[in-house]
């Protein structure tokens, strides 16, 4: 016996076994099938021979024994030959059985892989440790939303503060120019525009009027 020789499993167990059966089952259904052949033959060759005892002159057929004794010979042989159909028909139902078993075998190993399976998945599976899995998730992802919708408003709030850091700067250059044209114009004796609202002159033509007015302006505050 080989140590090293691996153990074939029950699925192979049960196909070798259906194997064989199904061999043995063959191979004596061909052995019948040839016995009930010759048992035709011989049921031919008796009816012949019936036939011909009961055409002999002088044979009754009512009261001959040979006749008797040779029709009481097709009936066992038609007995016989019954029983051979009916041990085929059986060894037919055996491999089917075999195959059947097989089929079973097979299955029940699935079934046992799967149950092997199942119970791993339900023993990784643990409901306390999934349910504080879960929760971890649950928590983590709420955090992760949280952050990204801080990140947002951050984003969203620096954008804003550079459209009012531009507004401002805006804003403060139109004064200067304003407050710089409204000195200029003091000092000429022109009429300042009274509100910063209302100005419509571009800031460009406030800025050439103010250089304009720089030389007269430089010239007062040397006198003074």
């Amino acid at each position: 016996m080989n140590l090293f020789q691996k153990k074939p499993t029950p699925k192979e167990k049960a196909k070798a076994a259906q194997k064989e059966t199904k061999l043995t089952v063959r191979s004596n259904q061909r052995q019948m099938d040839r016995d009930i052949r010759d048992l035709d033959r011989q049921e031919k060759l008796l009816l012949q021979q019936i036939k011909a005892r009961a055409k002999t002159p002088g044979v009754n057929p009512q009261n001959d024994a040979g006749l008797k004794a040779q029709a009481k010979e097709l009936v066992q042989l038609r007995k016989q030959r019954e029983k051979m159909y009916e041990t085929k028909a059986h060894l037919s139902s055996v491999g089917m059985q075999a195959t059947a078993m097989a089929s079973q075998v097979t299955m029940v190993t699935a079934i046992g892989n799967v149950s092997t399976a199942l119970s791993a998945a339900n023993g990784v599976m643990d409901p306390k440790r999934l349910g504080q899995t879960m929760a971890e998730f649950a928590k983590q992802n709420e955090m992760a939303q949280m952050k990204e919708e801080m990140m947002n408003d951050a984003l969203a709030e620096a954008f804003d503060d550079s459209d009012l850091e531009e507004e401002a700067d805006d804003v403060t250059s139109q004064v200067l120019a304003e407050l710089g044209v409204e000195m200029d114009k003091k000092m000429v004796g022109l009429t300042a525009p009274s509100k910063i609202e209302g100005a419509t002159t571009a800031i460009t033509e406030e800025e050439e009027a103010l250089m304009d007015a720089l030389p007269d302006l430089r010239a007062r505050l040397d006198a003074l």
